[in-house]
């Protein structure tokens, strides 16, 4: 994976703080929640292509017995 490289992000204080919340709610910090809003972003509006999908599918022999 390619180093992340950091940027200063001036940001309104509301936005900020509905980030916040959001990020709580998703258990994500703001900073990966906001990379998060924007990636998906970029892949709905066509600018980048979805590489990977993690796909989980559990069967029902997979289920773990007590």
């Amino acid at each position: 994976m390619a180093a992340k490289k950091s940027f200063p992000l001036r940001i309104n204080p509301e936005v900020l703080a509905a980030m916040q919340r959001w990020s709580d709610d998703e258990l994500r910090s703001v900073n990966a929640q906001i990379e998060y809003v924007l990636r998906k972003a970029l892949v709905d509006s066509g600018r980048v292509k979805l590489i990977q999908q993690v796909v989980t599918i559990v069967e029902e022999g997979d289920a773990v017995k007590k």
